[in-house]
């Protein structure tokens, strides 16, 4: 009997939508409403459910769409890593996972409508941006992914734009402050799709794809990637010795201990095995949520103490 028979609809959509990853937009939202905190020691739970369903919805959606449109442009292959691999083992047909991508960024659009009137237009402006940067990421006619815009995009979606959108509905206060805080969520966001890219380096050369990893080669993307992860500790740091966040979120540093690790797997990794490293994005990815609930943890425990 087939797989596809056996296993259950529910399975089979939440391994498209690559649960594993939802850190790059459930940290965002945990980081801008802790700061939220810590500035005003407020706490509107019901516009930080929205706030989080919303990010997470906008996150499934990019999933769903990218899932589409890797398949269709010859990114995702039987051979390849990458990819929730859905639709390469024939589990899901594409027009299927582009329809509930569709769907994830509707019903992300109806949250957006409920804020707006709670809030005002300024979430109108966030949720735009989130919804055309979240479908074009992979989507005609400009697939940033496929032209080494990927981590820059992410960084922006996942790192200021989320976190400044989750301190805007607690607070409805403009501020440089949750800008300064994102970079090293983002940077850690950035971090996953590197991982993800740097293992796909053969893959993409072979679809002749741009990625960053891809054009830097496969040496100096190990380095690339090693940098990357370690400058958000650099970052934290000097957010906290410019007083722009309290000591205590210093408290994320604890993640440098199996960031270290990360470090050892990509200076490890050949270019002839990519499977090296096949798992690294989703390593990538726990280092990013430990780092943003300690971080969230920091604001709160000064805003206590």
């Amino acid at each position: 009997m087939s797989e596809n028979i056996t296993r259950s609809r529910f399975s089979l959509w939440m391994q498209a939508v690559r649960p594993f990853a939802y850190s790059a937009s459930i940290v965002p939202v945990l980081v801008g409403t802790a700061l939220a905190y810590f500035v005003q020691e407020q706490f509107n739970y019901i516009y930080f459910i929205a706030a989080m369903l919303g990010g997470v919805l906008l996150h499934s959606g990019t999933n769903l769409v990218s899932e589409y449109f890797d398949l269709k442009s010859g990114a995702d292959t039987i051979d390849s890593f990458g990819s929730s691999r859905i639709l390469v083992e024939g589990l899901m047909k594409p027009k299927e996972v582009l329809r509930g991508g569709i769907v994830a960024f509707g019903a992300a659009f109806l949250i957006g409508i409920f804020l707006v009137y709670e809030l005002g237009w300024v979430i109108v402006a966030l949720g735009l941006v989130g919804i055309l940067g979240g479908y074009f990421y992979t989507a005609d006619p400009f697939g940033y992914k496929y032209v080494a815009l990927g981590e820059p995009l992410v960084f922006t979606l996942m790192g200021p734009l989320m976190v400044f959108g989750a301190f805007y509905v607690q607070t409805q206060q403009f501020s440089w402050t949750p800008i300064w805080v994102s970079i090293p969520v983002g940077i850690l966001v950035a971090g996953i799709l590197n991982a993800n890219n740097l293992r796909d380096i053969p893959f993409d050369t072979r679809a002749k794809f741009k990625t960053i990893p891809s054009l830097l080669g496969w040496k100096s993307s190990r380095r690339n990637y090693r940098l990357l992860v370690a400058s958000a500790y650099v970052t934290l740091i000097g957010l906290v010795v410019t007083q722009v966040t309290p000591p205590w979120t210093l408290i994320a540093m604890i993640s440098l201990i199996p960031s270290l690790k990360l470090h050892k797997i990509a200076s490890a990794a050949r270019p002839e095995t990519p499977s090296d490293i096949a798992t690294l994005d989703i390593s990538t990815a726990q280092l990013h949520m430990l780092f943003g609930l300690l971080l969230s943890a920091g604001f709160v425990l000064a805003s206590i103490f």
